[in-house]
């Protein structure tokens, strides 16, 4: 984890004339300092030095935005402006986001704070901030229009309200919403309950599922795209660039995920079982809870799940729609499974002589074709990733749990590779093996008439 936050007190990327020439010096010197991330990487968690306690949260590839204290009111800046992420290492995306970073800084409070949060807008057109799940006061809700004028480019607006229910939260503009947040710009908000001893976890961690349609040699995502996304993330990073998520054999590990893409994600946890104790509207009671190992998050939706972390490893844990793990995909990409194209290679490759033939055997050659084949400028292999033992063949809603006997308390740092005990892997068979049973055949005639529809279109993502 890096630390390399970067405190600015005066303007930074597009808007910055506009914004400088519209707020004066001595009204900006009122508002609280702006913070900006210049890294994708998982920032420490921000304990809390003034204000009440809590067990600070950790924000995948992300941070939580610092505030200050201004007569028993928490005050937060948060500026919406033109950002840069890298989606993975050799891929960046030109979004929009807050504070230097898609999605924005988590921002921390506790059950019954008063918080005023300062959004100075440094887009090229109005926004507004909606506090999604809270309850607050109408004209705090953030819908341009209905509750508030708009925020103008280069103005500063002030919402100001209770945190009265702890919980998982999010926040995201509700102006040109289909626009903005395609382009990134949404954060994650956590309200801690008032007795820090309510259900207590050790490790609490927080990010929000999104998605991108950017072509290759592209930067920027198209903000028309309905479900045929190429570029499933959380966080705004797609798997290599996900980074694990640590934890200490036999920690109490909570997991909070909300969902602003377009379509819903069975989010699935490898070699551990468990519950969802919380969503967006509150804590789910202990009697309504049930163990599961993969939950379906729908599109607006924040889930909470907890578990015991008691299974030493490197765990999975991704979007079990298997088109959600990885990037870059073309929808319209022929099927050529089992097609011979020997000849076909010869003569293609009189006219483009680096020509290789993909798909024959299956997609996972795909991951070898990457380290060979140059790609285009800005884009990322279809899977990709590396362990131990060759290709993940994974990419997109990707990450892995890694649970370590002996971490320290507060040690996030990347363990690396699992160890495994002698004797706990899966190995090769080396002699004859013994013949597999097989169903015996039956003379009966099936009774059963079988209809056939063939999909007519790309969609149900």
């Amino acid at each position: 984890m890096n630390d390399l936050l970067s405190r600015r007190n005066f303007f930074k990327l597009a808007g910055a004339g506009i914004a400088a020439s519209t707020v004066s010096k001595v009204a900006m010197a009122a508002l609280p300092e702006i913070v900006s991330a210049e890294t994708a990487n998982t920032q420490t968690p921000l304990h809390p030095n003034t204000g009440r306690p809590y067990n600070p949260v950790v924000t995948l590839n992300g941070w939580s935005l610092p505030w200050r204290m201004n007569n028993g009111i928490k005050e937060f800046h948060l500026v919406a402006e033109p950002v840069v992420r890298e989606i993975a290492p050799g891929m960046k995306a030109h979004l929009w986001g807050y504070n230097g970073q898609s999605p924005g800084p988590t921002i921390e409070v506790v059950e019954g704070d008063r918080v005023r949060i300062f959004v100075t807008n440094r887009l090229p057109e109005v926004t507004s901030v909606h506090w999604h799940g809270q309850p607050v006061p109408n004209g705090m809700d953030g819908v341009s229009g209905l509750t508030q004028p708009a925020i103008a480019p280069g103005k500063t607006f002030v919402y100001e309200f209770e945190a009265k229910r702890a919980g998982s939260f999010m926040y995201h503009p509700h102006a040109d919403e289909m626009t903005q947040m395609a382009m990134g710009l949404m954060g994650s908000w956590v309200t801690h309950p008032k007795n820090p001893k309510f259900m207590p976890v050790d490790r609490d961690f927080i990010f929000l599922l999104n998605a991108y349609d950017i072509d290759p040699g592209s930067y920027t995502p198209k903000i028309n795209t309905m479900l045929d996304f190429n570029l499933w993330t959380w966080n705004s990073r797609a798997f290599p660039g996900i980074d694990p998520l640590v934890v200490r054999k036999n920690d109490r590990v909570r997991i909070r995920v909300g969902n602003l893409t377009m379509t819903n994600h069975p989010i699935h946890l490898h070699g551990h079982e468990f519950q969802v104790t919380g969503t967006d509207g509150g804590w789910v009671p202990p009697t309504a809870r049930w163990p599961e190992v993969t939950t379906d998050i729908g599109v607006g939706q924040m889930r909470a799940i907890e578990f015991v972390a008691n299974n030493p490893g490197d765990w999975a844990f991704h979007c079990h729609k298997s088109h959600h793990t990885m990037n870059a995909m073309g929808h319209q990409v022929p099927t050529l499974l089992g097609v011979r194209q020997g000849d076909l290679v010869d003569k293609i490759s009189n006219l483009v002589p680096d020509y290789m033939a993909m798909g024959e055997t299956g997609m996972s050659e795909m991951s070898d074709m990457a380290a060979m084949m140059p790609l285009p400028e800005n884009t990322l292999p279809m899977m990709t990733g590396k362990g131990q033992f060759g290709d993940v063949n994974m990419g997109g809603m990707f990450s892995v749990l890694k649970v370590r006997e002996g971490l320290a308390k507060g040690d996030y740092k990347d363990p690396g590779h699992y160890q495994f005990p002698k004797g706990s892997m899966a190995f090769e068979f080396v002699g004859d093996a013994p013949e597999p049973p097989r169903q015996s055949a039956t003379d009966e005639k099936a009774t059963v008439e079988v209809q056939v529809r063939k999909p007519t279109g790309h969609t149900g993502h």
